[in-house]
């Protein structure tokens, strides 16, 4: 669905999208109306007050919220899958085992977003997250204090190597826009994404950790336990079936299997991500037909689909019945039904505020702000991403108002670079309401909104703002 054409100018319309945002938080955090009642309900009335026809309203809801299900209910869903089956098993008390032996307890938050880093180069956010989750709670239960301490470490990662590094769409699309060398802004990116994840995502992650406590959610993934036995209510190391006196002996997975689970989705979806970017690059011609397959298999969904299988396989069946296996992995998928209709009322609300207008109208007012283009770049961003949630939109919105202006400023390729990462900055900033991450954050680490502005927003800030001061010095360098 295309944005209709505004009905009032810029100040009107950003002051129905502060109007929204403010009634938003008034009604979850005062009035305690459930988040998914309270999102769609002030979607409608925004999309009312920002002037968009009544015939064209439902359409307007069905935009956001559709776009986000489709993108984000089948990941959650088999990433809570896979999740399961590694918590059930013992399989993510393994890993959090040996990530330990080899970090120490200390560094258990640092080894957590180290592995999210590495993990995070191909595979997005939320898909990340879902699949790291079982480690982060079964490293959280070891060690006590805020489920925060060990969460936004790997959070932060993820979201750094999405905002910052290609192949993630997001950078792919400013650097082409701007016509910034890609394997320039891949080495570039990940360094900046190191970085900045360190100083504006771990260090102020254990700082808010230390201030604020969160406890460890215990419905998420079932009944939880000390990770090393079952939960589905079978007798530990023994599975008893009726009528006879059968027992099997259940092991925990070796290291090796548990690291080759995880690694599946990641070697596959680099199948698509990276030939993607080549073909984007000329490298690899366009209809290669050996490349579509593989790219197919790349397939987020896809991916985490064939590690639900192998999971499955190699985990979920080791003393068990196909029909025990299919019974656990149902259950899993109970919990996960609000945040799923929650993160896609998130992003039906910023979807209305995209197709209002408001966007558009922000970003024609502040194209020519007389200002040094690093700054431009910074502050669009910024301000497109607040306005309607969306980080890869403001991106590519951002990218695609300045490359005029960048294509005539004769720029280096390292100063084309630090545009790109400055606007990756500017669309990391302040993540609140209207961005599904937001939700996505909030319920999956059990947190309310008054918390999650608290604590989410401030770490995503940091993030952006240290990206952006060493997009900065990459600027001056050039």
């Amino acid at each position: 669905m295309e944005a209709i054409d505004p009905a009032y100018g810029t100040g009107t319309l950003l002051l129905i999208a502060a109007g929204a945002v403010a009634l938003l938080l008034f009604l979850i955090i005062k009035v305690k109306l459930h988040a998914f009642v309270a999102l769609v309900l002030v979607s409608l009335l925004t999309a009312l007050a920002a002037g968009i026809p009544i015939g064209d309203v439902p359409d307007a809801l069905a935009f956001g919220f559709s776009n986000t299900l489709g993108s984000v209910a089948l990941l959650v869903g088999f990433g809570v899958m896979i999740g399961r089956l590694l918590e059930i098993t013992g399989g993510a008390q393994v890993l959090a085992d040996t990530l330990i032996n080899r970090f120490g307890e200390k560094r258990a938050p640092f080894a957590l977003g180290a592995a999210a880093l590495l993990f995070g180069f191909p595979i997005f956010f939320d898909a990340g997250l879902v699949v790291f989750l079982p480690i982060i709670m079964t490293v959280a239960r070891r060690f006590g204090g805020s489920l925060l301490l060990y969460a936004f470490p790997a959070a932060g990662a993820f979201a750094a190597m999405h905002a910052l590094v290609p192949p993630h769409p997001g950078p792919v699309a400013a650097a082409e826009l701007l016509g910034a060398n890609i394997g320039l802004t891949l080495i570039v990116g990940v360094p900046v994404a190191i970085a900045s994840w360190y100083v504006g995502a771990f260090l102020v992650s254990q700082a808010i950790g230390r201030r604020v406590h969160v406890d460890i959610p215990t419905t998420l993934f079932g009944e939880l336990n000390d990770g090393r036995g079952d939960t589905d209510g079978t007798s530990g190391d023994a599975d008893v079936s009726g009528g006879g006196a059968t027992t099997t002996t259940r092991t925990t997975p070796s290291f090796i299997t548990v690291l080759g689970v995880l690694l599946l989705p990641f070697v596959l979806i680099s199948f698509n991500t990276v030939l993607n970017t080549l073909m984007t690059a000329g490298v690899i011609e366009e209809d290669a037909t050996w490349a579509e397959y593989l790219m197919i298999l790349g397939n987020t969904s896809v991916a985490l689909l064939i590690t639900v299988l192998v999971a499955t396989l190699v985990l979920g069946l080791r003393g068990r019945s196909m029909a025990t296996v299919s019974d656990i992995l149902d259950k899993s998928l109970g919990p996960i039904c609000a945040i799923i209709l929650i993160t896609g009322a998130g992003g039906m609300f910023g979807g209305v505020l995209r197709l209002s207008g408001i966007g558009d109208a922000l970003s024609g007012s502040l194209s020519n702000l007389g200002m040094s283009l690093i700054l431009q770049a910074f502050i669009i961003s910024t301000l497109l991403r607040v306005a309607q949630g969306s980080a890869t939109v403001a991106l590519t919105t951002t990218a695609g108002l300045l490359s005029a202006a960048v294509a005539t400023a004769d720029l280096s390729n390292l100063q084309l670079t630090a545009m790109v990462m400055a606007i990756a900055a500017g669309a990391t900033v302040l993540s609140h309401v209207n961005d599904s991450g937001f939700w996505l954050v909030s319920r999956f680490f059990n947190m309310d909104v008054k918390t999650t502005l608290k604590t989410w927003t401030v770490m995503e800030t940091t993030l952006g703002l240290s990206a952006f001061a060493i997009s900065l010095g990459l600027w001056a360098l050039a």
